[in-house]
Parts: structure tokens; C-alpha cells; sequence
């Protein structure tokens, strides 16, 4: 059962610029399905146009049987959204916060204490109730910005870049709450990300999209095979590097390395320094990589979704170091 249902979506600004491009796609009923792109990709325009922030200049998009054109009511009442920007009142604590949103979402009197008590235990956050919020560090702010997306009990949960800002180990906790709101509610979370890990981490399935068009979709292990191997990244000298491209075909440069896709790379590896040695090239390095998801988005569009990944960033410092001593 398809709980989203996306067809021909578009959103022009300023007459003719298409944030959102003709774009098609469903979302099945417990499932978590991510939107991965760069920044400006079209991803919150899509959600603003999902959750009745924004009006279509044309297309279709239904939640839950219900026309976000139409049904702007009946979408409100049976979605949850987490904004990419904080929208708590810091002066308020917790609790304050968790109420206004309850009786914005008519719950009713009787059941909202029973409500705000469930969802701050979801998100570790039982005892804090009475805090004030500016008290509350970054992530902790992010936990209580998704018990209030979670207070009237939504059929669908929209996150907006919901880990956007966070260190890498509170990212980790937010990650845990959305496998738990999936595994132990069967909710159906639609998230929009640029980090790789996160897409690949939570989402059952990935649109990838770019310049407001959706360009691959499907489950991450599927994206990556689409890769057809591993890659082999050689570190070589300056003056080799037009050599190796035109030794090894379908090779690419990238940050002064060369970047070869193959089958079985650990098997591979050492035919291709063989072949480097015969053909006086001088290798410094050479590193075999998993395909990644941000793999899929170079092949398709000739650049990163990030400027540059950790891995290949500490490469590089290294191979600078290494030639400086030399």
C-alpha cells in the first residue's frame, strides 16, 4: 500500500526557475524513504509542496488518499514534520512546548499528558520536562523538535535534514530513534539528507535527485551494485597521472588520483600495479574503495554530492605530506 503518491510534480520561482522538475514517486505505508542530494537539489521545496507549505505550479501529490491541493486539512492532520531549521521556543520548557503543539493539533485534553510522556520516553527525554529549552544542547533540541512531530500520533513523519548541524555520535542517537519509530510503530518516515551514511543507514529506498529532478531511485544495495565493483584509487606521481588514464580506459581523474572501476578489487589490485610497474608509472598509494552512494552520484552527474569525501580528503593530505618530505 502506498501511503505517498507523487506524479509530475513542479514548482517554478521567479517564472522560470524549477526547483522541483516533473517528479514521480510513492512511498510505501512503513517505509523509510530518503530524498539524498547537494544542497539546492530541490529537496525541502519538495517536502514544503508535501505538506501544504508551498502550492505545485502543477502535478499531483496525495498522503494517505488525501490531495495536497484539495485535502490541505486532512493532509495536516495525518502528517508530522521536523523543519531543517529549529522552530522550538527556547523561552518555553518542554512540556510548554509539547502542549501548544497538542492543542494546535486538537488532542484531546484527556490523553495529551499520557502523549507528552510517550513521546518524550521515545526520544530519551523523560525528567527533562520541565527544562527550560535554550537549556538543551543541539541535539537534544533536535529529540524534542521529533516528540513534538510525534505528539498527535501522525501516519507519516517528515524530517527535513533532521540531523543537520549534529556531531557525528548525536547524529548516531537520532539515527536510533528513527529505526525505533519504524520498528516499533510501523511509521512511515520520509527524510531528506545530503549525508551519504545517514541515506544509506535508515533508508529502505533512495531518490537521488539533483537540480530538482529525480535521477536513480531505488534501495541503497541496488544503487551501489549499479556501480558494478569496487574502485581502485592510485595515488601517483604528477607527471604519471595523464599516463595512467590513458593506460587504464574508463578510468577518471579526481583530486590528482585516478580512479579505476573494477570487479573484485582485492583480486584485481595487483594486476593493475603490475601493469603501472611495466609501464613506469609511479604509484606512492593505492586503496580500494566500497562503492558508495556518493559513487553513484559522480557517475551520474560528474561531481560529489559533498566536495569531497573523508577518505579521499585524508588521502590527499597524506600524498601532499609524503611529496613535501621528498
Amino acid at each position: 500500500m502506498n501511503v505517498i503518491e507523487v506524479k509530475n510534480l513542479t514548482k517554478i520561482f521567479n517564472g522560470d526557475f524549477k526547483a522541483v522538475d516533473n517528479v514521480n514517486f510513492s512511498v510505501k505505508k512503513g517505509e523509510v524513504f530518503g530524498f539524498l542530494g547537494p544542497n539546492g537539489a530541490g529537496k525541502t521545496t519538495t517536502i514544503n509542496m508535501l505538506c501544504t507549505l508551498l502550492k505545485p505550479n502543477s502535478g499531483e501529490a496525495t498522503i494517505c488518499g488525501n490531495d495536497v491541493n484539495s485535502d490541505q486539512r486532512e493532509v495536516r492532520k495525518c502528517i508530522g514534520l521536523v523543519f531543517q531549521d529549529t522552530t522550538l521556543d527556547d523561552r518555553l520548557t518542554a512540556k510548554e512546548n509539547l502542549e501548544l503543539h497538542a492543542r494546535l493539533y486538537a488532542v484531546p485534553k484527556d490523553k495529551r499528558k499520557e502523549r507528552i510522556d510517550k513521546v518524550l520516553e521515545i526520544v530519551d527525554l523523560k525528567g527533562r520536562e520541565k527544562s527550560i529549552v535554550k537549556t538543551f544542547s543541539g541535539g537534544m533540541q533536535r529529540r524534542l523538535e521529533i516528540a513534538r512531530g510525534l505528539i498527535h500520533y501522525p501516519k507519516v513523519l517528515f524530517l527535513d535534514e533532521p540531523t543537520l548541524g549534529l556531531d557525528p555520535q548525536t547524529r548516531k542517537h537520532v539515527w536510533d530513534y528513527i529505526i525505533k519509530l519504524k520498528n516499533d510503530y510501523n511509521m512511515t518516515i520520509f527524510l531528506t539528507t545530503h549525508y551519504m551514511e545517514e541515506a544509506d543507514e535508515l533508508c529502505d529506498r533512495i531518490a537521488i535527485i539533483d537540480h530538482g529532478k529525480i535521477i536513480a531511485l531505488d534501495t541503497p544495495k541496488k544503487l551501489k551494485e549499479s556501480m558494478g565493483g569496487d574502485t581502485i584509487i592510485l595515488d601517483v606521481d604528477d607527471k604519471d597521472i595523464d599516463k595512467a588514464l590513458k593506460l587504464f580506459k574508463g578510468s577518471k581523474r579526481f583530486d590528482g588520483q585516478v580512479l579505476l572501476s573494477v570487479k573484485n578489487g582485492g583480486k584485481k589490485i595487483e594486476d593493475v600495479l603490475e601493469k603501472c610497474k611495466k609501464n613506469n608509472i609511479d604509484v606512492i598509494e593505492a586503496n580500494i574503495r566500497k562503492p558508495t552512494l556518493n559513487d553513484v552520484f559522480l557517475k551520474m552527474t560528474g561531481r560529489e554530492i559533498r566536495e569531497e569525501t573523508v577518505g579521499l580528503k585524508e588521502q590527499l593530505r597524506r600524498r601532499r605530506m609524503r611529496r613535501h618530505r621528498r
